[in-house]
């Protein structure tokens, strides 16, 4: 009789492992994710930085404060002088800026508000509606950005001279309501950050287009809103050249008539710099109050995708 030895029974509480599958390395970096944070190289380089931006708007307001002998002289003056009050009421009387600046205030709002709603629309429409020849309309909307604009100038003029605008403000504003940069800039915005599942929803709720738009559409948008519009405001504001060709001297906007104020034979280059701070200090205003949502809305847009 031959004795068989009886098997092992497996230890009580220690279970049997399983062969596993080796772990595959990750893709990530030890620390990623982490807040990165400055050196002292990126501080003095940020430092330079900020003090080079600032160089030109100082070089301004010193050159706003002297006499045109003293900013020509071999050795200009690097602080202010006392004779800020004086050129800017001189600037302001010579150039006649207070209507100037009521027009550039005109123009610049009533175009940076019918862009903002007109280029939300259009963006809205080609990144999430489906119609027959969407591709195709969007690519001459960008295309158009490859035409110059020096070359629209005479049909242009021509245009609003025979409507009867030529001379008003409306020669100016009504060229530039829509913006082809504007278009394609919320259609890239809104593709990535609007998805489909809230317009469905709003669908189901039984909300019209309108109020599709309304409700979720430019809350979602208000980021690129924010910084499209500071980007036309300023824009319009800085614009010379169409201004210049359709505007007349009774009735200019600010940059035209600082280059009036430029325009005499021998200019005072320090009542043409107080000009010109004048002209800058509304564009500072508009970002003081609202440089926080436009810097939100580039970091928004900047961590999409």
């Amino acid at each position: 009789m031959t004795m068989t030895s009886p098997t092992k029974a497996p230890a009580i509480g220690v279970p049997r492992t399983a062969h596993r599958a080796p772990r595959r390395p990750s893709r990530f970096k030890p620390g990623a994710g982490k807040q990165l944070q400055g050196g002292p190289f990126a501080y003095i380089a940020l430092a330079v930085v900020g003090i080079g931006s600032l160089l030109p708007l100082y070089w301004t307001l010193v050159a706003a404060s002297h006499t045109q002998d003293e900013v020509l002289a071999s050795t200009p003056p690097f602080l202010p002088g006392g004779r800020l009050m004086h050129n800017l009421d001189a600037a302001w009387n010579q150039a006649h800026l207070g209507k100037a600046i009521v027009n550039s205030v005109v123009v610049s709002g009533c175009i940076t508000a019918a862009t903002l709603f007109f280029c939300t629309l259009a963006g809205y429409a080609f990144s999430k509606m489906r119609f027959r020849g969407r591709n195709v309309l969007m690519t001459a909307v960008v295309a158009t950005l490859t035409i110059p604009p020096q070359l629209s100038v005479v049909p242009l003029f021509m245009m609003m001279s025979d409507i009867g605008w030529g001379g008003n403000l409306e020669s100016v504003i009504f060229p530039t309501l829509v913006s082809a940069f504007g278009v394609f800039f919320m259609r890239q915005y809104l593709t990535e950050a609007l998805p489909y599942e809230l317009i469905e929803a709003a669908k189901i709720d039984g909300a019209n287009n309108f109020r599709i738009v309304l409700s979720v559409v430019l809350p979602v948008a208000r980021p690129a809103m924010m910084v499209l519009g500071m980007l036309t405001f300023v824009q319009a504001w800085n614009d010379f050249f169409w201004p210049y060709l359709a505007l007349n001297q009774q009735n200019p906007t600010l940059q035209v008539a600082l280059g009036q104020l430029s325009a005499s034979y021998t200019p005072d280059q320090s009542i043409v710099m107080a000009g010109a701070l004048i002209s800058t200090l509304p564009l500072l205003v508009v970002f003081v109050i609202f440089g926080k949502q436009i810097v939100g809305g580039i970091m928004s847009g900047a961590v999409k995708g």
